[in-house]
């Protein structure tokens, strides 16, 4: 168990930064310029890391779905097609890597399957981040335990009994819990944050929050109770085609976000009650006894 983690030059965990993460996912349609667009975005917003998604499709991809037929922007197509045609590869990510290195925006990416996490590993990621989808993937789950990286774990669509089990296997000394919902887009009533301290509690780690709601008001809620990371999907134009466009945050929205978690991690404070600073001298104008606890209406 640890209360705080390293990943790559960011401590995560109470009393630090949130940890601010723009989910670029595969938003960038396959397109690198596109990509390196939204890592702009991130560092532009003060975000620490991009995060995206690795597959190998012809692995990842159901069987039931690899031949059924998509409209994409590039025409009809399998679905399988449709995979590979979005995916990014060694040379994409080497690009991506250096460009982000440029920015100092860390980034990573959530691994589908057991090939895409030796990708990974050979790319030199800092951290791997487990989809909510890959939760109950349990050999997934034990080839990244041996990575000996920091792990990000979020945990939409799962049982309790789910998340005990995949943190059995993950282990307690280098993990981050991002409490979430999988709903696109996400419900105020579906969002249940109240979990980010029961998962605290329950596993003694760095606690956050991963959303996928219409605005900024739930994650910055998330981080007053206590989210010590907040992932948030980021597009250039939530018009854009794909399918987590839509519960992504804008360019603008993404920077509002991020400025008002560094507000509120101020406003938190530590608890203990004291006269501030500020309040000194109206104390003295509106007090009638400076001893007295009494302030005049």
């Amino acid at each position: 168990m640890a209360e705080w983690i390293q990943i790559g030059d960011e401590i995560v965990g109470h009393g630090r930064p949130t940890y601010v993460i723009g989910e670029i996912g595969i938003n960038h349609n396959g397109d690198l310029d596109v990509a390196k667009k939204l890592i702009d975005v991130a560092a532009l917003a003060g975000a620490q890391a991009v995060k995206f998604q690795k597959r190998t499709p012809h692995i990842s991809t159901p069987e039931d779905m690899k031949s059924t037929r998509r409209e994409t922007p590039w025409g009809e197509m399998s679905y399988l097609d449709y995979r590979y045609r979005v995916e990014f590869e060694r040379d994409e990510y080497a690009e991506i890597a250096r460009y982000a290195a440029s920015q100092r925006v860390d980034w990573f990416a959530s691994p589908w399957d057991i090939p895409s996490v030796e990708f990974l590993e050979s790319m030199g990621v800092s951290t791997h981040k487990v989809a909510s989808a890959s939760v109950t993937d349990l050999p997934l789950l034990r080839e990244l335990a041996t990575t000996g990286k920091p792990i990000i774990l979020s945990t939409g669509m799962s049982t309790m009994e789910q998340i005990d089990r995949a943190v059995e296997i993950l282990g307690t000394g280098n993990l981050v819990i991002l409490h979430a919902t999988s709903t696109y887009p996400l419900p105020p009533d579906e969002a249940n944050l109240n979990m980010i301290p029961v998962l605290a509690a329950r596993y003694r780690v760095p606690v956050g929050y991963s959303g996928h709601e219409r605005g900024l008001q739930i994650s910055v809620a998330a981080v007053a109770l206590g989210a010590v990371a907040v992932e948030r999907h980021i597009t250039l134009d939530r018009t854009m085609w794909g399918s987590d466009q839509a519960a992504s945050l804008e360019p603008h929205g993404f920077m509002s976000l991020t400025r008002d978690i560094r507000v509120i991690e101020k406003a938190m404070g530590d608890g203990v009650k004291r006269v501030m600073p500020g309040e000194l001298k109206p104390m003295q104008r509106l007090r009638r006894d400076p001893d007295s606890t009494v302030i005049p209406a």
